[in-house]
Order: C-alpha cells, then structure tokens, then sequence
C-alpha cells in the first residue's frame, strides 16, 4: 500500500519529484542539526533547492491545489493557481473569508454577481482567482461567464471556443455538456460564455435563466457570475436583481466615485444588495 503523502517528509516528497537525490538528503540533515533549522530551509541554504519548491511540497502534503507556471494551459492572470503564497492572492483568500462571513453562511445563499464599474479583464480576473481559491477550501464552485458581450473566461481557463451559457438557455446544448472541469482542480468548474448572442439582455431574461440558476444551486455549492459593465448593460441589473446580490469592484486610478455611486443606486433599484466592494489593483 502506498504511504499517504500527508504522512511522508519533505525530503522524500522532494526525492520522489527529483529534486534531491539520497546523498543530498544526507547533507541537509546534517546541516539541519547542525544550525538548528527545519529541512526545508536547511535545503534552500545549502542551494539544493529554490524555496519555490519548498512551497509546492508543502502543498502537495495538505492536499493544496498547486500548479507550476505554464502547468495546466491557463492565463498567467490565475494567481491563485501559479502563485498562491504571494500577498496579492491572500488578499484574495481574504475577501474569500469575508464572503462566507457574509453571504454564503451556512449554506443559506449560493450564488453572488461579480461586477464592475467598467469591467475589463481586471473583473474577469478576479472571478476566475475567487472561484479558484473557492475551490482549493474544499467547496464545489462553478464560474458562470455572463459577460455575452465580451467574454473572458474560455481564454483565462484555455477552452477555445466552445458551446456555453447561451447556447443552454436556447437549448442547444445542456448545462452539463457545457460546464467545464479540470483535473488540476477537482472542485472548480467553468461554464464559458458560448456562441455570442445578438441578443443577451433577452437571453437572460427568459424562463430558462432562471431555471439554470436553480440547476446551479443545486448543483453546486458556489456561483460566481462574471458581468459585463454594469453601466453599459442591462444585462448585469437582470442577473443582479435574480441573485438578489452583488460584489462591487472599482479600479484603482480608474473607477471615477460619481459612477461607482451611480453602478450602486441601479443595484439598489433592482432590489439587490451590495455585500463588498473590492478596490482592484490587478
């Protein structure tokens, strides 16, 4: 039977990806008792290895999701995929905590809307290191890419051009052919935009949005909606006023205060709540 990895040392975590050979494991334990340091920094101070492998062990013995940069063929832009021990990402897991603190209690709401002022891929970024972060504490997460304007998500998460949310509310295809998974990622899933529509402020005020909502809630235990402008379309007030919540994210240098207030009082006409806002320097 194989030994759980949660029970093996780092050393031979570290031989078993080839970084150490048994000789080097014998000189870092003596350098170890010798300065009174824990094995891992004894490694880095010898130059056996780069505390980035250091990280990526310790990783893989809590059973933390942890990719090496150009692993898996997603955007560099999924901090929290390539570099989740970086401040950027534990701001992050931050608003994480402050999300389940605030809305996602006890299981009692599902789904939040994900919007900015003027989106950009800054909005979309965001979403997608949320969902991920989600994801890696265990939660059964799915990205929804709404934004059928200009969607990201599919180049973030490498899908190409395929099949998505418009493409199901027209029922053309169903929701579980459309939902994307990855084995990097046991509890993330995407849902890309689809084939653009010429029509998407109709589109998601059909029957069959909400619908899809409700197979969402059911189906998972976090939905993060990506949006597009919330000044710009009408399309963000239709799944805002549905969720019944938004996270509102401003720019830095960018965001003017009079639109921000502006983005919130339509929230607000639709009947929703604002449960954060989010100053973004990405």
């Amino acid at each position: 039977m194989n030994e759980p990895k949660t029970n093996k040392k780092i050393g031979s975590l570290l031989m078993d990806a080839g970084k150490l050979k048994l000789s080097d494991i014998e000189l870092v334990l003596h350098s170890q008792n010798e300065l009174g340091l824990k094995f891992g920094e004894a490694a880095v101070k010898l130059g056996m290895v780069a505390e980035a492998d250091i990280l990526a062990i310790i990783a893989q013995q809590f059973d933390y999701p942890f990719l090496k940069r150009g692993e898996g063929g997603f955007s560099d832009g999924l901090v929290a995929a390539y570099q989740p021990f970086t401040p950027q990402v534990e701001a992050i897991r931050s608003l994480r905590s402050q999300l389940l603190l605030r809305w996602f209690n006890k299981g009692q709401h599902k789904q939040l809307a994900v919007v900015g002022v003027a989106s950009g891929e800054a909005c979309s970024l965001l979403t997608a290191n949320l969902a991920i972060v989600f994801s890696q504490l265990g939660q059964s997460t799915v990205v929804v890419d709404a934004n059928l304007r200009n969607p990201r998500q599919h180049l973030m998460f490498g899908l190409g051009k395929r099949k998505g949310l418009s493409d199901c509310l027209i029922g053309s295809t169903g929701i579980m052919d459309a939902i994307c998974k990855f084995p990097e990622f046991v509890d993330l899933s995407v849902l890309p935009a689809g084939t653009l529509p010429p029509n998407p402020q109709e589109l998601l005020g059909r029957t069959a949005f909400r619908t899809l909502m409700d197979n969402l809630t059911n189906s998972y235990d976090i939905t993060l909606w990506d949006t597009p402008d919330g000044l710009l379309y009408a399309d963000t007030l239709n799944i805002v006023a549905e969720i019944g919540a938004a996270l509102l994210v401003v720019h830095k240098h960018h965001t003017r205060m009079s639109e921000a207030r502006a983005l919130q009082n339509q929230i607000a006409s639709a009947k929703a709540q604002i449960v954060g806002v989010v100053l973004h320097e990405f």
